[in-house]
């Protein structure tokens, strides 16, 4: 009796924890991406919306695209949502900003998690992390409408001194305008046009970009992924593929690592997905953006980008497959 009683105990347990797993993986998952898809994507470089697709099918998962502006979708609907391409949401902030407040009253995890993803979304975080001693390209934040500090600061510099303003909140080197010194009088109409509207962000030119390019370093649950350096085409110094920039992996050493992976403990611990991007001056790293709300991943460079991909959602989804 003493045995079957425990057999029964145990078969029990066992068809619990077969629901449990039946559970998981019948969550539903919302991928997150923008209203225009396709508008910021370039033929040159894999859909990874098709990609992350594939993971999630191999995982059967139970998942829909929805686009993040779309008033019409019943978010309560859903166990979790994902962010991978919602590419227009500085265009559309302050929508975006209250879409965010909607979707943490109702308690909805997301990945990355939306106060992160709402403290990423200023690029002032850069003077955040530039205060807390990381390596970061010398960053000055210009209050709306305070055209006399960009002149004081423009003023102040080297007769030689280039420069690169671009909106606090912005993508995409949205409204990005590299400038020299002797430029900034014909320029200063247009400038205090664009100050008149947002925030600004101003930083010295970094010659770094076009003899050598920027290096970005992929991180999955808080673990090394992959890394490439994007070159900028000839004459230009925006580094994305959508202007021409070529794309080159390369296998970081472990010291070169050992300064990038404080970017990701202090600021980015808990997130599914980060990527680290900047140059190296006299073996120094200066931080340029770290992008965590939708950065293209690059999956395609690397023979093992896609399973470390899966295996971090896997692992934050918690599914049996």
């Amino acid at each position: 009796m003493l045995n079957l009683e425990q057999n029964s105990h145990r078969d029990l347990k066992n068809l619990k924890m077969t629901n449990i797993a039946l559970k998981i993986n019948f969550m539903k998952l919302a991928v997150i991406t923008y209203q225009d898809r396709g508008a910021y994507a370039v033929e040159t470089v894999p859909d990874e919306d098709k990609l992350l697709s594939e993971i999630l099918d191999s995982l059967s998962i139970e998942y829909q695209f929805e686009i993040w502006s779309d008033e019409s979708v019943k978010w309560q609907q859903y166990d979790m949502l994902l962010l991978k391409s919602p590419w227009d949401y500085f265009d559309y902030f302050p929508k975006f900003a209250y879409w965010c407040e909607q979707i943490q009253s109702l308690g909805i995890p997301v990945l990355n998690d939306l106060r992160t993803v709402l403290w990423n979304s200023k690029k002032s975080y850069l003077l955040e992390i530039q205060q807390a001693g990381l390596g970061v390209v010398p960053t000055k934040l210009i209050p709306m409408g305070d055209v006399k500090e960009l002149v004081r600061i423009v003023d102040n510099s080297g007769s030689d001194s280039q420069f690169v303003i671009k909106p606090a909140i912005s993508g995409g080197s949205k409204n990005t305008l590299k400038f020299a010194l002797h430029e900034f009088a014909d320029l200063l109409p247009t400038l205090g046009k664009w100050l008149s509207v947002e925030n600004y962000l101003l930083q010295p030119f970094v010659p770094e970009i076009e003899r050598v390019g920027e290096y970005s370093y992929i991180y999955f649950n808080g673990k090394f992924s992959h890394a490439l350096l994007k070159k900028a085409s000839p004459g230009e110094f925006r580094v994305q593929h959508f202007f021409g920039g070529t794309i080159h992996s390369l296998e970081p050493g472990a010291d070169e690592l050992a300064s990038i992976n404080p970017y990701i403990e202090h600021f980015a611990i808990s997130t599914l997905y980060a990527r680290v991007d900047g140059v190296w001056r006299d073996g120094v790293f200066l931080l340029m953006e770290l992008e965590l709300i939708e950065p293209y991943l690059f999956l395609y460079t690397h023979p093992q980008a896609m399973d470390n991909y899966r295996s971090a959602i896997k692992a934050r989804l918690q599914v049996s497959a």
